[in-house]
């Protein structure tokens, strides 16, 4: 049987995961691809440790830097580029690296098709769960989709309001749209691989990146973002380091205050994408840097 021609390379943030793909696309002749929601974003190169120009020139990237901020990527989004990328390969080797779960998701589970959701149908959805309140609101949805009720934690009105919009609108359940999926990749064309550091070791390597974070330049980059004025709930601007600096450079923390709240909010986001990849990707090999 055949070596898969795609290489899934998972894992949390500062794991290890661009180096171990750049040494295995040197040595194979593979195409790096880009499978990072905050890597996408021409503007956050520094805040996201993105593959320096040094380390593109050696290797072909795809879908790195190929957006602007002011421009949001949605995951269905990502899939139809990265298909468009795999079919201009035409048969070359190729690294899907990233620390997106849901990314991975899509490529081995699939996307739900949900049919576009009008904006009136989400207003009735959020003006009914101001109006009942949380609880009488979560006892209604589940009327129409148990899953979805019993699923959505505590407090994530976003999906709440989505669930029950989806459900009345299209008189269907999100949770059956969700379930009816086919994967990008199919089953025996990709295997898969976790960069997985002790925990200790990962938090260390998340506080080695702010340092050079700092170093790099991610002051400038965070002055030249929020300059630009975008929409604080636009994806470039929830990245990591973003409202950290930004506090500092508005002068509402010092330098120390915001490295070290950045540090945290890197080791947090770090130990939630280590729970999901510990969680949802079974069977993968898994390897330490």
């Amino acid at each position: 049987m055949p070596e898969p021609l795609i290489t899934l390379i998972a894992g949390p943030t500062a794991s290890g995961k661009s180096q171990l793909a750049l040494e295995t696309a040197r040595r194979t002749g593979a195409v790096i691809v880009n499978a990072d929601s905050q890597q996408l974003y021409a503007d956050l190169r520094v805040l996201t440790a993105r593959p320096s120009p040094e380390d593109e020139a050696l290797t072909d990237h795809r879908l790195y830097g190929v957006a602007d901020a002011a421009d949001a990527w949605s995951v269905g989004r990502w899939s139809r580029a990265l298909m468009q990328v795999l079919d201009e390969l035409d048969g070359r080797p190729a690294l899907l690296v990233g620390g997106t779960g849901l990314y991975f998701t899509a490529l081995t589970k699939g996307l739900a098709n949900v049919p576009e959701i009008p904006g009136e149908a989400r207003e009735a959805a959020t003006t009914a769960l101001a109006d009942e309140g949380e609880a009488a609101f979560r006892q209604r949805l589940a009327r129409f989709d148990p899953a979805a009720a019993q699923r959505i934690e505590a407090g994530d009105r976003q999906r709440l309001i989505r669930a029950m919009a989806v459900a009345e609108h299209t008189g269907r359940a999100l949770s059956d749209w969700m379930a009816d999926t086919t994967p990008l990749v199919p089953a025996g064309a990709w295997s898969g691989l976790v960069v997985e550091p002790e925990r200790a070791t990962l938090y260390a390597r998340c506080d080695q990146r702010v340092a050079w974070m700092v170093d790099q330049g991610a002051l400038d980059e965070v002055r030249a973002l929020t300059a630009r004025r975008l929409d604080p709930g636009a994806p470039a601007m929830k990245a990591v380091g973003v409202r950290e600096f930004a506090a500092h450079l508005a002068g509402e923390a010092s330098l120390a205050a915001a490295v070290e709240a950045t540090r945290q909010a890197t080791r947090n986001y770090a130990k939630r994408q280590l729970t999901w990849f510990r969680n949802q990707t079974p069977g993968w090999k898994r390897v330490a840097p």
